[in-house]
């Protein structure tokens, strides 16, 4: 049986390590002395990794990020190889790469002080991984499309459709009242099945028609 390095220096280990940590302890009251502690390290060990405590706050929310989009895609492709329809393998995607950090999240005393952290101190880490989980999922897109389970409408582009999925999902997680974590995939379900395939028709005297603003 082949044994699990559990050193706590591996980046999978110390990322999972501070994850926790900052997500049982919050932000603002955390040193980098007791970061050390709940990580294994020694003070001096884990400013050899970051020189203060928001470098290693970035430091996790980059590595996850990344590994949930790696993990979200391969969920999405998972499905789709065992035959699931557009989706299904869209809200397999959605679910992991969103919906996993909001369950872990929500279980947290601190998630709103968490989350309001990241977005002031990794607001560019956020944006740059949202155009690359984008990028990917215009190529599954792409792919579903060359097997016939979805056929773009005319002057829809596979980035636009990508960037408005994807919004949608981010805005579920963000939604108010917050949605119960265990709907949260009944939620991208439907707003997923509403972007690809809508929810309603103009009337036939407006289509194509752009609608005068009142103001």
């Amino acid at each position: 049986m082949r044994r699990v390095d559990s050193t706590p220096s591996r980046p999978e280990n110390l990322a999972a390590r501070l994850r926790q940590a900052f997500l049982d302890h919050g932000y603002e009251q955390m040193t980098m002395s007791g970061l050390a502690h709940l990580c294994g390290f020694s003070r001096r060990a884990l400013y050899h990794h970051f020189s203060n405590k928001e470098e290693a706050f970035r430091y996790w929310l980059e590595f996850y990020n990344h590994e949930s989009i790696a993990m979200g895609i391969a969920a999405g492709r998972a499905a789709m190889e065992a035959g699931s329809g557009a989706v299904d393998v869209l809200v397999e995607t959605m679910n992991v790469r969103y919906g996993d950090a909001r369950r872990r999240l929500a279980r947290s005393p601190h998630a709103l002080e968490v989350n309001d952290q990241a977005f002031r101190r990794s607001r560019d880490i956020i944006i740059a991984v949202a155009i690359d989980f984008q990028g990917k999922v215009v190529d599954l897109l792409k792919e579903l499309e060359a097997r016939r389970q979805i056929s773009l409408k005319p002057g829809v582009t596979f980035e636009a459709l990508a960037q408005t999925l994807c919004d949608g999902a981010r805005g579920t997680n963000q939604a108010v009242p917050p949605i119960p974590i265990d709907d949260l995939h009944l939620r991208y379900r439907q707003i997923i099945a509403a972007i690809l395939f809508g929810a309603a028709s103009a009337p036939a005297g407006l289509r194509g028609k752009r609608v005068r603003s009142s103001s």
